[in-house]
Formats: structure tokens, sequence, C-alpha cells
């Protein structure tokens, strides 16, 4: 006996809408599952070449975690492709003044790179506080452990 495999169509997959509290939660634990629910993996219909995943808000990114030292030893860099163009900003300083891009860039270092990993990556939402305007999309709360 044979088993089929299936492969879904971008039309056939129901896309739900999850809401993700950051509030206590690693930074990392919460990167790494919230690109597996992007990317569809919690689902039985996943496909590799196909995004399948549920669209994903992030509240309360200005109390995420970070674990050990790295407040202090972990930088973030920007360069802008100028002589002298390097920008360089503690975790402490991303925590502090720019929480969504600092979740939003652990997010993006989960996610498969290419145009299938852009397109996953859109359905990201990241909120330093609680208030978000999707409330019309009736979002189901998403428990992290």
């Amino acid at each position: 006996m044979q088993r089929q495999t299936t492969t879904m169509k971008p039309q056939e997959i129901e896309k739900k809408w999850l809401i993700v509290d950051a509030k206590g939660k690693n930074l990392g634990r919460l990167a790494s599952e919230v690109a597996q629910i992007l990317m569809g993996k919690k689902k039985a219909c996943y496909t590799p070449n196909v995004d399948c995943g549920d669209y994903v808000i992030i509240i309360n990114a200005k109390e995420v975690n970070l674990t050990g030292n790295k407040e202090f030893t972990k930088n973030y860099y920007n360069v802008s492709e100028y002589l002298g163009g390097l920008r360089t900003r503690s975790a402490k300083t991303m925590k502090e003044k720019y929480p969504c891009e600092m979740v939003e860039r652990a997010v993006w270092g989960m996610l498969p790179k290419g145009p299938l990993g852009r397109q996953m990556y859109k359905k990201l939402f990241v909120y330093a506080d609680a208030n978000h305007k999707h409330q019309a999309q009736n979002p189901q709360v998403y428990e992290i452990k």
C-alpha cells in the first residue's frame, strides 16, 4: 500500500490570526516559535514551497527577556555602504528605544531567505505595548510555553 503525499495550493490554505504576548518570554525561544507559526510548520498541511503559515501579532515587545549577559555584550549592526557608515547599538539600547525592531530581527533571522521568506515576514506585526490595531481580524490568543 502506497501513501499519497498531498501538497497544498495557496488557494486551499486557511490562514488564522494569532496574538502572542511577549511579556516575560525569552527572545530566542519566542522568535523560533513565531517563525515556525509564520512558516506553517505547526500545521498538518505544511508544504515547504508554499506560504501556509498564519498571521502573528506580538504584543508587549518591550518586556521580552534577554538571558545571561546579552543585554551588555550583544550588538546590532547596520552598515550604510559608505566609509565609516557602521552603526552599532547594544541590546540594552535596542530594548529601551527600538523593542519592535529587536524582536523583528530575531524572527527574520529564523525565517528562510528569499521571496518566500519575505512573504512570510510580511505576516508579522510587532507592538511595544498591549495596544494593536488588528481587533477587526479577531485574533486568537496563542500561548508560548
